[in-house]
């Protein structure tokens, strides 16, 4: 969610600037890319250790409020293309989830501003016991979808994220935002965008790896719209 459908990053680098800067301690730009795509637990155990006097689940709620009201207090800042791809491939009735480590009530701000057109199922960070680069919320998503993972497709923005799909077997799109992922191990496809990223061009993106995976898998099958034959158009 955060940094792939909607542009929430900077407002959580915001809530790590103030929050330390209630408590006189020291915070770096650094710091707070280096916890683009992580649980918010590991957010809250940084923020304690630079000098936040307050306990984990204390600050989690602390940042977590902060982001809501700058959410509810305009309209949702979606990335490029997002928007637009979840509503067509809700359209074209290919179920999608949402995957985030954000806590539920803030998921559901972004599901819920899609009204019908959007997920079919969330996974939140408060709904799986070990947060992303474990495969765990992808799983979950995959499950309640009905789907095996390594038959689904994951957008991801971090680092973190694309290990996270990459372990669960999902074919794993990559697309750069805040911080950069053209060093980053793992991925079946990397972008720079989702602009003019539609149903169509995601499954030629993806349908080779989605061809692989199912040849590897007993008695698999590959999604409708994807096939060996499609072209290879991985960009990277």
């Amino acid at each position: 969610m955060d940094g792939t459908i909607i542009d929430t990053e900077p407002i959580w680098q915001r809530s790590q600037v103030e929050l330390t800067a209630r408590y006189g301690a020291e915070w770096t730009h650094a710091d707070g890319l280096s916890l683009v795509g992580s649980g918010l637990e590991r957010s809250g155990e940084l923020l304690r250790d630079k000098g936040v006097d307050m306990e984990v689940e204390e600050i989690i709620q602390w940042m977590t409020a902060y982001v809501m009201e700058h959410l509810r207090a305009g309209e949702l800042p979606w990335r490029p293309g997002a928007k637009e791809l979840v509503e067509e491939l809700h359209d074209r009735g290919i179920p999608t989830a949402l995957v985030t480590m954000s806590r539920r009530k803030m998921a559901l701000v972004a599901a819920e501003a899609l009204g019908a057109r959007g997920f079919r199922v969330v996974v939140a960070g408060d709904d799986v016991e070990r947060p992303k680069p474990h495969p765990d919320a992808y799983l979950a998503a995959a499950a309640a979808l009905g789907f095996d993972a390594t038959a689904c497709v994951a957008i991801e923005d971090s680092a973190t994220g694309v290990a996270s799909a990459v372990a669960s077997g999902a074919v794993t799109v990559a697309v750069e935002h805040i911080v950069p992922l053209s060093e980053i191990a793992g991925g079946d496809v990397h972008l720079t965008t989702l602009a003019d990223v539609d149903v169509d061009r995601l499954v030629e993106l993806t349908s080779p790896a989605l061809a692989a995976r199912a040849a590897r898998r007993p008695g698999g099958t590959v999604p409708d719209g994807a096939s060996a034959s499609a072209p290879e158009g991985v960009a990277r």
